[in-house]
């Protein structure tokens, strides 16, 4: 439990750190906003609810680096983060990618929080359902989040297109939506049997 509690505390400290430091002068200030307000209700709502429903330190760890990388999208915006012309170089593709690593998360870390939420709760049963349930979660989601970029691009017009960061992809909500579902999969078969542990451990404390 201290440990638990140590390492939280820890990774709330470098996520607030961050999120300050990526709001002193980011690219696009309205973008900014937009891409770590997850953050700015995530955060709270986990400090609030640290002793009342505290979550394993998988789900933690994954939340703080899903987190890190919405900054890192707000501050700089997703077609101008560094990490992703390092990728676009090594990957030899014609746009900024990091975007695509933003929605590859965004199924990835749903989907564990959807499959904690549901066995916690235990709505549902079976590993199977279980794993497909998560995934239509994250689908579901990732689905919400391009109807409010839709949203955004008819409000704001032109300036929307920082937060849309499309890079003149016409298939861009489609491929969004392929990365999310390839993440909330590769959740569930690479992590499902770790998660089973730790739930089982966090029920024991």
């Amino acid at each position: 439990m201290a440990q638990r509690d140590t390492l939280n505390a820890t990774l709330a400290a470098i996520v607030i750190a961050v999120l300050v430091v990526s709001g002193i002068a980011p690219y696009e200030r309205l973008t900014w906003f937009m891409e770590v307000a997850p953050v700015l209700i995530a955060l709270p709502l986990m400090i609030a609810t640290r002793r009342s429903y505290p979550l394993t330190t998988l789900l933690t760890v994954l939340i703080t680096v899903h987190a890190l990388v919405l900054i890192a999208g707000g501050a700089y915006t997703y077609a101008r983060v560094p990490l992703g012309f390092w990728m676009q170089d090594w990957l030899g593709t014609v746009r900024n990618p990091y975007d695509k690593i933003g929605h590859f998360m965004q199924g990835f870390v749903p989907a564990m929080v959807a499959r904690e939420i549901l066995i916690r709760g235990a709505y549902v049963h079976g590993r199977k359902m279980t794993a497909f349930l998560c995934i239509c979660i994250a689908m579901a989601i990732s689905a919400v989040y391009e109807l409010i970029e839709w949203a955004a691009a008819l409000y704001l017009g032109q300036g929307a297109d920082e937060f849309l960061g499309t890079q003149g992809d016409q298939w861009d909500t489609q491929s969004d939506m392929f990365m999310a579902l390839i993440g909330a999969t590769i959740a569930m078969v690479l992590l499902s049997r770790w998660h089973d542990r730790q739930l089982a451990g966090l029920r024991q404390d």
